[in-house]
C-alpha cells in the first residue's frame, strides 16, 4: 500500500477486500482517506460492507440499511474482517461483519442487503414525508471548489474526495460559523468514479462536522452510524446536507441527506458522535 497521501486512489480500490477463507478477509486502510490520521467512518463502513457482500446471494446485491458501532479507530494499514450470515430471506439478507486490527475489534456492522432501483425509475410522484425534505440543491456549476486552488486541504481525505460547498457558508472561507449547524456541498470521487450504493456510505459521512458551523471543534469521532441507501444514483457528483440536531454534553447527533446529480434523494444517515469544542 502506498504511503503517498497525494496519490489519487479510487474509492473502489481503497475499500476493496481480499478473501482469506469463506468468512474472513483482509483490507488495507489507506492513510490518505483519514481525518487527522483517523480513517473516515463511512470509508470503514463501506469496507465492512464489501466483505459482508461476499456472503450474499445475487438477488440481494445492494446494501440498503447499514448500522456500524465504532469501538476504536484503526490505524492505516492491514485490518482483518470476519462476517456471518444472519438470515437469508425472500426480499432481504442480513449479515454481520466485524473489523479487527492487532487482535482488537475496531468496529462491528450489521448490513441488510436488498435490491435497489435507479432513482430515475422511482420518480418523485407519490412521495410523502412527515417533516418535509430540505430544499433541492443548488447547481454544482455555481459552487466553488474547496479548498481553493493552491491551498492545502485541511485534512487528508480532501486530497482525494472533492468538495464544492454551496454558497453562503463562511466556515469554508473564513472558518467562522453561522450558528445554524448545517454544512452542504457537492461531493466527487477521484478519477471521475461514479457513486455506487457502497460509496454512498462514504458520501453520507464525508463532510466536515456540521458543528463547525456553530463553532470550531477538533476531531468529532463517530460512535454509531446508520445509513439507508434508497436508490441507485445517477452518474455524476452527489449533493450532501449534514445537519447537527442536538449537542448535549460531549455528544452530538447529526443527520445527512444525499441527492444524486438529478436531484433525487438516494441516501440518508444518522449518527451519534463525540465532540469537544476548541
Amino acid at each position: 500500500m502506498s504511503e503517498n497521501l497525494n496519490q489519487h486512489s479510487t474509492f473502489s480500490d481503497v475499500s476493496a477486500v481480499t478473501s482469506i477463507d469463506d468468512n474472513r478477509w483482509t483490507a488495507d486502510i489507506h492513510p490518505g482517506w483519514t481525518i487527522l490520521g483517523n480513517p473516515n467512518g463511512g470509508y470503514l463502513q463501506a469496507t465492512m460492507v464489501n466483505a459482508a457482500s461476499d456472503l450474499v446471494a445475487g438477488e440481494h446485491p445492494h446494501p440498503v440499511a447499514v448500522s456500524t458501532h465504532f469501538l476504536r479507530a484503526p490505524r492505516p494499514g492491514t485490518v482483518e474482517l470476519e462476517a456471518e450470515l444472519l438470515r437469508a430471506g425472500r426480499t432481504t439478507t442480513q449479515v454481520r461483519c466485524r473489523m479487527s486490527q492487532g487482535g482488537k475489534v475496531t468496529g462491528e456492522t450489521t448490513v441488510t442487503f436488498g435490491s435497489l432501483a435507479p432513482a430515475a425509475d422511482l420518480g418523485q410522484s407519490g412521495t410523502w414525508n412527515s417533516a418535509g425534505l430540505p430544499p433541492a440543491p443548488h447547481q454544482v456549476e455555481g459552487c466553488a471548489t474547496y479548498p481553493a486552488a493552491g491551498e492545502q486541504p485541511p485534512v487528508e481525505i480532501y486530497r482525494h474526495v472533492g468538495l464544492r460547498p454551496e454558497p453562503g457558508q463562511p466556515m469554508f472561507t473564513t472558518g467562522e460559523g453561522r450558528g445554524v449547524g448545517e454544512v452542504r456541498a457537492w461531493v466527487t470521487l477521484p478519477g471521475g468514479e461514479d457513486f455506487t450504493p457502497e460509496s454512498l456510505l462514504l458520501a453520507a459521512d464525508v463532510l466536515p462536522p456540521a458543528t463547525m458551523d456553530i463553532r470550531p471543534a477538533g476531531w468529532v469521532p463517530t460512535i454509531e452510524l446508520t445509513t439507508y441507501v434508497r436508490a441507485l444514483p445517477a452518474p455524476g457528483p452527489v449533493n450532501v446536507l449534514l445537519t447537527a440536531n442536538l449537542i448535549l454534553g460531549d455528544r452530538v447527533d447529526e443527520t445527512a441527506t444525499v441527492w444524486d446529480s438529478t436531484g433525487a434523494v438516494v441516501a440518508q444517515s444518522h449518527q451519534l458522535a463525540g465532540i469537544r469544542f476548541a
